[in-house]
């Protein structure tokens, strides 16, 4: 589901301590890899500090853990290598839960579900999100994700244009440099509310491809970590039972966005 003008480069080495909290300094240790340029599920703020959804999510796990967490920041192309690598022991950046990437890490069961969209400028002549409307016209995602697999899959009319982080389609789009765009309907929803996103307007959400899509957003495990999955997934039950889930998701929207 994303990623990255303010990391573009190397991994970010530095480790952000975000401890589930004083009381939990003597739990589990566990580090989480997250992206941190995907707002509003991971944005690594000016101060240094990480915000979004995704953060408070992982934040509140780890409380219900009992576990003291820090996190690292790491470019979205490299996140599963880096996770196999044991730079960090889960990954919890929005990322999509697919047949592909299951042969190469495990994943909890999800923590939210949206489905993607399209935007265009708001003087464009684009009336539908469909392939036959965006034939011929350039289409911006980020590499690497499921949005650009599916504008593969099913907006083969259209020239697709790949970055490596949201942020710089976003400039492109905003400055006229390509016709439309393609990522998560919330990403998308929450950036036209920005003054970057004035530019434009959401055309329309897509039909989910479940082999694409996948499940939903859950968190990567290295492949054979059963232990820290069942933890995952038992506070992620957990939150979802105890209100916190539903806490976290009015801080940044006005739906349900676990999803059906």
């Amino acid at each position: 589901m994303r990623m990255f003008a303010k990391l573009a480069g190397a991994a970010t080495a530095a480790v952000i301590a975000l401890s589930a909290g004083s009381a939990l300094a003597d739990g589990e240790k566990i580090v989480m890899g997250t992206e941190g340029a995907y707002p509003p599920f991971n944005n690594l703020e000016a101060d240094g500090s990480l915000t979004g959804f995704d953060i408070d999510i992982a934040k509140a796990l780890c409380a219900e853990m009992k576990a003291d967490c820090t996190f690292v920041t790491q470019e979205w192309d490299g996140a599963i290598p880096a996770l196999n690598a044991k730079k960090f022991d889960a990954f919890i950046a929005s990322m999509s839960i697919t047949a592909e990437r299951k042969q190469k890490v495990d994943f909890t069961k999800k923590y939210y579900n949206t489905p993607p969209a399209i935007v265009v400028p708001k003087d464009s002549t684009i009336t539908e999100a469909t392939e036959a409307a965006l034939s011929g016209k350039t289409l911006g995602a980020q590499s690497s994700t499921t949005h650009s697999n599916y504008a593969e899959a099913h907006m083969k009319g259209a020239e697709l244009k790949l970055y490596p982080t949201a942020d710089e389609y976003k400039l492109d789009i905003a400055n006229g440099r390509i016709d439309a765009v393609i990522d998560d309907v919330v990403v998308l929803s929450e950036w036209l509310k920005t003054q970057d996103g004035a530019c434009c307007k959401l055309l329309g959400t897509l039909p989910v491809d479940p082999v694409i899509n996948g499940e939903g957003a859950g968190i990567a495990v290295r492949k054979g970590d059963d232990a820290l999955r069942e933890k995952l997934n038992a506070a992620i039950d957990a939150i979802r039972a105890n209100g916190k889930y539903k806490e976290i998701n009015a801080k940044y929207f006005d739906f349900d966005v676990y999803g059906g």
